[in-house]
C-alpha cells in the first residue's frame, strides 16, 4: 500500500484541456498518483470539497525589482503576492539595479530567488550592444532565455545597433525574447503630439507608443531570427497589425512565438480617461480593435499564452503628470481572475485558460517536470473556486506598491490556494507554510 506525504482529495483536475473528478497523491516534491479514488494513508490530507485545481499558473514576464530597485517591491514580497494568487513558477526580468549583465550577476539573482523567493525562480539575461562574450557562456538548462529590450522603458537595457543585434541573434544559446517598440518612431511620435497639444496626459500614450512602433521592431526581429534560425520569443503582442508576422501550427514544432499580456487582453484606450496613469505601461493599452484581435489571435493559436508583465511602482510616482510617471501595472495578484472572468464572457473555455497560463509556458521553454498535472512531475498546483467572489480594495493587495488599477472592482472567482513542490503554501485563502519550498526552475533543452 502506498504511503503518501500528502493526498487531495474530491478535487476537479483542469489538466491537459480536460476536467475529471480525483484524488491526488504527492510524494515528497513529485506526484505520485492520480486515482479516482485514494485510500492509501498519508501524511496530510486536504480535502478541496468539490472545487477546482489545476497546474500551478507559470507567469514568464514579472518583475521583481530586486536588487536595487526594492521600494518599489522585492522578490520576497512579489512572490508571496504570486503565490496567494495561484502563480508558483516565475522569470524575472533583468532591468534591475545593477542590470544582470554578467555571469556573476546572474549567480547573484539565483542566490536571492534561493534565499528569498515563494515561487519557484528564474531569471532573464540582459542583452547589451558589448555583453556577447557573456551572452555565449549561457546555460540553456539553467536559464530561461535573454532579453532584448528594441525601445526603452524601464531601465536603462536597450540594443539599437544592427551590428550588435545581428551577433546576438546568431550566437545567443537560449531563447531570445524580446520588447519591440521602434525609438525613432516613439521620438517622432512623441515630437508631433507635443507640437500640437500644450499638456499631454495618459490618454496620449498610445499614439506616441502605436502600432507602427510596435510592428516595425517586431518584423525586424523576426527577420533576424528567420536569418540565424534563432529560438525567438516575442513578448506582450499588443496591436491588431502585428498579428500577421505569426503563424498558428502547433507551439511545439515553432521557433518563433509570441504572448500577450492580460492588460492587453483586458483594457483599451476608452480606460485611459478613468484610469490614467495606473494603466500606462510599454508597449502601450490600444485600440478596441487591437484588444479585440488579440482576444481572437490566441484562442486561434497565433498568440501561444498568457504572461502579465507584472511591474510595481510606487503609488505616489503613477501620480505624478504624465510624462513624468513611470510606466508599469502591477497585476500578478489579478491575471487569473481577468482570465476567468473572459472565460465566463465565453470568449475561452476553462481548459483553454489553464492551458495559456501554464501547460503552453511549460511547453515553450521546455521547463523541466511543470506545468501538467502527471505522475513523475513536480507538484504544483492552484486551487479556485468559480464561484466565490472577490472583492479587491487597494488596502488588501499585497504586492509591496500597494495599489492595483482593479481597486473596488468585484471578480466572480477566487483562488484558494498553491501547492508548490508538495508543500502546501496557501491553503483557504491563509498563508500556512512557515517558510518556502520554492527550486530553481530547469529546462529540457
Amino acid at each position: 500500500m502506498d504511503n503518501f506525504s500528502l493526498v487531495l482529495k474530491n478535487c476537479n483536475l483542469v489538466n491537459e484541456d480536460s476536467i475529471a473528478a480525483v484524488d491526488i497523491g504527492i510524494k515528497g516534491d513529485k506526484i505520485e498518483k492520480i486515482a479516482s479514488q485514494i485510500t492509501s494513508e498519508s501524511s496530510e490530507i486536504i480535502d478541496l470539497e468539490g472545487n477546482y485545481i489545476a497546474p500551478g499558473i507559470i507567469d514568464d514576464q514579472v518583475h521583481f525589482r530586486d536588487p536595487g530597485l526594492t521600494e518599489k517591491g522585492d522578490i520576497l514580497s512579489e512572490s508571496l503576492a504570486a503565490v496567494f494568487s495561484g502563480v508558483t513558477s516565475t522569470f524575472d526580468m533583468p532591468n534591475v539595479n545593477p542590470n544582470t549583465t554578467t555571469i556573476n550577476l546572474l549567480n547573484d539573482r539565483n542566490s536571492l530567488g534561493a534565499n528569498k523567493s515563494w515561487t519557484n525562480y528564474s531569471y532573464y539575461f540582459g542583452a547589451t550592444e558589448t555583453n556577447l562574450e557573456e551572452i555565449k557562456k549561457l546555460n540553456p538548462k539553467e536559464t530561461c532565455g535573454l532579453k532584448v529590450f528594441m525601445g526603452t522603458s524601464t531601465g536603462t537595457l536597450l540594443v539599437e545597433d544592427d551590428f550588435a543585434l545581428d551577433q546576438i541573434f546568431r550566437f545567443c544559446p537560449v531563447t531570445i525574447v524580446t520588447h519591440c517598440e521602434d525609438n525613432e518612431t516613439i521620438k517622432d511620435n512623441l515630437e508631433k503630439v507635443n507640437s500640437e497639444h500644450q499638456k499631454l496626459n495618459a490618454s496620449f500614450h498610445p499614439i506616441i507608443r502605436d502600432d507602427v512602433c510596435c510592428y516595425k521592431s517586431s518584423s525586424k526581429v523576426i527577420e533576424l531570427a528567420k536569418k540565424h534560425s534563432s529560438d525567438l520569443h516575442v513578448l506582450h503582442l499588443t496591436t491588431e497589425k502585428e498579428i500577421e508576422l505569426f503563424e498558428n501550427f502547433d507551439l511545439k514544432n515553432k521557433k518563433i512565438t509570441c504572448e500577450v499580456c492580460v492588460h492587453h487582453l483586458w483594457f483599451d484606450e476608452r480606460d485611459y480617461e478613468k484610469q490614467g496613469n495606473l494603466i500606462v505601461c510599454n508597449p502601450a493599452i490600444k485600440k478596441v480593435s487591437d484588444r479585440d484581435a488579440l482576444r481572437k489571435a490566441l484562442k486561434d493559436g497565433f498568440i501561444d499564452y498568457v504572461a502579465t508583465d507584472h511591474a510595481p511602482h510606487c503609488f505616489e510616482d503613477k501620480k505624478l503628470p504624465y510624462g513624468e510617471a513611470p510606466a508599469g501595472i502591477p497585476l500578478i495578484e489579478h491575471s487569473f481572475h481577468m482570465m476567468i472572468e473572459l472565460h465566463k464572457q465565453g470568449f475561452y473555455s476553462l481548459g483553454e485558460v489553464i492551458s495559456y497560463m501554464s501547460h503552453k509556458v511549460a511547453d515553450r521553454f521546455s521547463i523541466q517536470d511543470r506545468g501538467y498535472v502527471r505522475e513523475g512531475y513536480k507538484a504544483d498546483f492552484m486551487m479556485f473556486d468559480l464561484e466565490k467572489r472577490t472583492l479587491v480594495k487597494n488596502k488588501t493587495e499585497k504586492t509591496k506598491c500597494g495599489w492595483t488599477p482593479f481597486d473596488g472592482y468585484t471578480f466572480n472567482s477566487s483562488v484558494l490556494g498553491t501547492i508548490v513542490n508538495g508543500k502546501p503554501i496557501v491553503v483557504d485563502g491563509k498563508l500556512v507554510a512557515k517558510n518556502s519550498s520554492a527550486e530553481k526552475i530547469l529546462f529540457d533543452r
